[in-house]
């Protein structure tokens, strides 16, 4: 049976999510990939033990994680089970719904069928009564924003969610939802989107900076860009990638010389921080205190204790800033 590090407390950084009274760590652990049909329990659960002992008390999930589909919450539940169940309570666990799950009309955006229908069955996956973060995961073009929030809503006022979030909304949809979850009286407290040195899209599309004005957390994911803010590209691409073993989130044809120039010259810049590239990667999204939150997915337990490092030194000064975007823009 786990049992979980006394000291496991003793180095994370906990952030404010917003302006609610939930903190989350400033390293979270996504199980996007690594958690599916294809991974080993074993393995599974040394990562999970390894993010609990040093902190990390949150658990980022989705209905569609897998392969496949629903895979990462029946092995998470499974390891809850197992080993994890006396520390429910310490633990943040969010899930998603929104992109397609299941065949027909009732299985895919944001309907109120859909979103209900997904969190009873993540739950049911997970042996859960609660998730602590329940997710809009995309933003749906066809069914009213009124429906998908009041969807919202009802999970948290039956008692299936403590708090809600929106994933890969933009800043102008952001006001839109937020007005209507205040009128509803709704603790949204949280975004999550797609945010690394390499894709700034949320301080284009105005996320970030509606974020900061609302008062609501920002939890990025990618944040290493599938990996090529790390060291595995410095002088190509490794045969054992996920570029060569799963080309869904990574081509090859996006790899080119000089995306291979860049990442050299953003790791010369790591080396002089006394930092190695990935830790930076983490670092520079911690940088301005507008992030809550930073999801970083992990194979293997070693990668889990490297990216807590960045937390140690998230200040750049503005020579590294201006150096940083010269050579990633």
């Amino acid at each position: 049976m786990y049992i979980a590090s006394e000291k496991r407390y003793e180095k994370m950084k906990y952030n404010y999510t917003g302006r609610s009274g939930l903190r989350l760590p400033a390293i979270s652990l996504g199980l996007w990939h690594n958690f599916g049909d294809t991974a080993n329990i074993e393995r599974m659960k040394e990562i999970c033990f390894t993010a609990f002992d040093n902190g990390i008390t949150h658990f980022d999930l989705a209905n569609n994680y897998g392969p496949k589909e629903g895979a990462a919450e029946i092995n998470f539940g499974r390891i809850l089970k197992e080993d994890m169940l006396p520390y429910r309570d310490e633990m943040i666990i969010s899930t998603k719904a929104g992109y397609y799950m299941w065949p027909g009309p009732y299985g895919d955006f944001g309907s109120r069928k859909y979103l209900i229908a997904s969190l009873d069955q993540s739950l049911k996956r997970m042996g859960l009564d609660y998730v602590d973060i329940f997710y809009h995961h995309r933003m749906d073009p066809n069914t009213p924003l009124e429906e998908t929030m009041g969807a919202l809503a009802t999970a948290v006022r039956s008692g299936k969610a403590l708090y809600v979030g929106l994933s890969n909304y933009d800043g102008e949809n952001l006001k839109k939802a937020t007005a209507i979850l205040e009128e509803l009286r709704v603790p949204f407290i949280i975004n999550q989107n797609r945010y690394n040195i390499f894709d700034r899209t949320i301080e284009k599309n105005g996320l970030k900076e509606t974020s900061a004005v609302l008062k609501r957390g920002i939890i990025a994911f990618s944040p290493l860009a599938q990996g090529l803010l790390s060291d595995r590209y410095l002088n190509g691409i490794p045969e054992d990638s996920r570029v060569r073993t799963d080309g869904r989130f990574l081509n090859e044809s996006g790899i080119t010389e000089e995306t291979i120039g860049k990442i050299r010259k953003l790791n010369d810049i790591a080396s002089k921080r006394g930092q190695t590239l990935a830790e930076m990667a983490l670092a520079w999204i911690l940088k301005d205190g507008v992030v809550t939150s930073v999801l970083a997915g992990s194979s293997r337990p070693s990668q889990i204790i490297d990216n807590i490092k960045a937390i140690e030194n998230t200040t750049f000064s503005e020579d590294e800033i201006k150096a940083i975007d010269e050579a990633s823009l």
